[in-house]
């Protein structure tokens, strides 16, 4: 079977024992190591693996050709983007200027959206897409304005002496009360994804049990992050929600879509077939 996962250290945890062949009667994986505004695309033009990591917000784009899967997924609290600045500054000081983002079809894209249309007066904004490793030194160097990072940035961005203006996923889990959907397993509609799904549960399950057998998987993928980077990034993204959904997982994903539908975010769709 192939899939297309990030090299990110929570995708490779989550998947190293399906990978290795540890999970009973799970097919072998051919992996493709993509970054998930690749796969975005991919999924959307349907010129990729049948199984793929992509963002929530592209479900809209895809659920006529993909199901998404129950788990393996990255979905939960404490874990959002960050809107990063050179100086310490207002929200409202963001009008007129330029923010870089890693992609225009991501969560943390929608996130960024929902939030500037709920604290800015006018909403003018100029978005500029770059590869996220490029975000944090261009907001350093005055580049632009403001960059939305993602991932590890969270443990990092105090390297580059930035200051935070807004944690997306604070704000979003207030707003809402609801967890933060970021990346989704999706599976092409001939597949069982009920299957895959169970899959991906025992490779979690791998995952937590055989934690130390993972860490040289995870870490010749990792970027060059330092070991401890690494094994925070998975205590934040890989959880009980990566295990399966479940109805608060589902419901956070409605929420968050339902929202950008009605905003105008993202094409109108049946909510419906996130649950099919």
């Amino acid at each position: 079977m192939k899939i297309a996962f990030s090299p990110c250290p929570n995708d490779t945890f989550v998947f190293y024992g399906w990978v290795h062949g540890k999970i009973e009667g799970a097919p072998q994986l051919e992996v493709t190591y993509a970054d998930i505004d690749k796969t975005n695309y991919w999924a959307i033009d349907q010129t990729g693996p049948e199984v793929m990591k992509v963002s929530y917000a592209a479900l809209p784009y895809i659920l006529e050709n993909y199901r998404l899967v129950p788990s393996g997924g990255a979905l939960g609290r404490g874990c959002g983007p960050l809107v990063l600045t050179k100086e310490e500054q207002e929200v409202n000081s963001l009008e007129g200027k330029t923010v870089a983002v890693p992609s225009d079809r991501s969560t943390a894209y929608l996130l960024f959206r929902l939030w500037t249309e709920q604290k800015l007066t006018n909403n003018h904004i100029t978005i500029k897409v770059m590869p996220f490793e490029q975000i944090m030194p261009a907001v350093k160097a005055g580049e632009v304005d403001a960059g939305l990072v993602i991932h590890e940035a969270r443990f990092t961005y105090k390297e580059f002496d930035l200051h935070l203006l807004q944690d997306l996923g604070q704000w979003w889990e207030e707003d809402t009360g609801f967890p933060i959907p970021l990346g989704a397993i999706i599976a092409k509609r001939h597949l069982d994804h009920q299957e895959i799904g169970e899959w991906a549960t025992k490779s979690v399950e791998y995952a937590w049990e055989n934690s130390a057998e993972t860490s040289s998987y995870v870490m010749n993928h990792a970027q060059e992050l330092k070991q401890e980077v690494a094994e925070a990034h998975i205590d934040l993204y890989v959880n009980e929600f990566t295990r399966h959904l479940g109805n608060d997982g589902y419901a956070a994903i409605e929420n968050l879509l339902g929202r950008a539908m009605e905003q105008g975010l993202v094409p109108a769709f049946d909510l419906n077939k996130i649950r099919e």
